[in-house]
């Protein structure tokens, strides 16, 4: 297993996964949670909808629709883009939620203090209210960042070749479950170091306690 080419590219995949999810989510969820919160009422029921179908639906679901589903009505994605697709959505509803969590934690006091000492909306966003909201909701974009890692083995159904198809593949050739060993140590490797890190970074805005 670990001389075959196939397996490296497989975690490649994986990283590529999660990479783009996380760099295109993450703002993506910030501007939703905005449009959720904002006084326009069709803006917030379109924001409103977009979370409930996203957040209520199986993620192996959409993979599904953005792969099948698309080239019904003639909007063909190749496997790999229509599951980034697809990652990209679903986790953009899901921060979106946490952000809003966040910014609605912060007193409204604040707001107004800010607005009387003379910040314009980006300022005091950016200055006052980004940094505490933050820090409140690492925690649960940790979790959501660790979820994430292991939801990329999910583009197996569209017939990417991440680790887990190769490992399949030494599976039915080999007619033993110990390819499976090799994936698993992968992720958990993975898991591992990310749960670090971000217990670093909490760490390091404990100061804005």
């Amino acid at each position: 297993m670990l001389t075959n080419l196939s397996f490296y590219q497989g975690i490649l995949v994986v990283f590529e996964v999660f990479g783009v999810t996380l760099l295109c989510s993450l703002p993506l969820g910030l501007l939703v949670a905005f449009a959720r919160m904002s006084r326009f009422m069709p803006l917030r029921f379109l924001a409103q909808g977009f979370i409930a179908i996203m957040r209520g639906t199986p993620l192996v679901l959409q993979l599904i629709f953005f792969y099948y589903g698309l080239a019904q009505i003639g909007i063909v994605l190749d496997r790999l883009p229509a599951a980034l697709l697809a990652f990209v959505l679903n986790y953009s509803a899901y921060f979106a939620e946490i952000y809003r969590g966040g910014l609605e934690s912060i007193p409204v006091g604040q707001f107004e203090a800010a607005r009387t000492l003379g910040f314009n909306t980006v300022t005091y966003y950016r200055r006052i209210i980004l940094p505490q909201v933050v820090k409140r909701i690492l925690p649960p974009i940790s979790n959501e960042v660790i979820t994430l890692v292991k939801d990329t083995a999910l583009v197996y159904v569209l017939g990417v070749v991440d680790m887990l198809r190769v490992a399949q593949g030494e599976m039915n050739r080999t007619a033993t479950l110990l390819p499976l060993i090799y994936p698993a140590i992968v992720y958990l490797l993975i898991v591992v170091v990310l749960t670090y890190l971000l217990q670093r970074l909490e760490k390091r805005l404990a100061y804005y306690r």
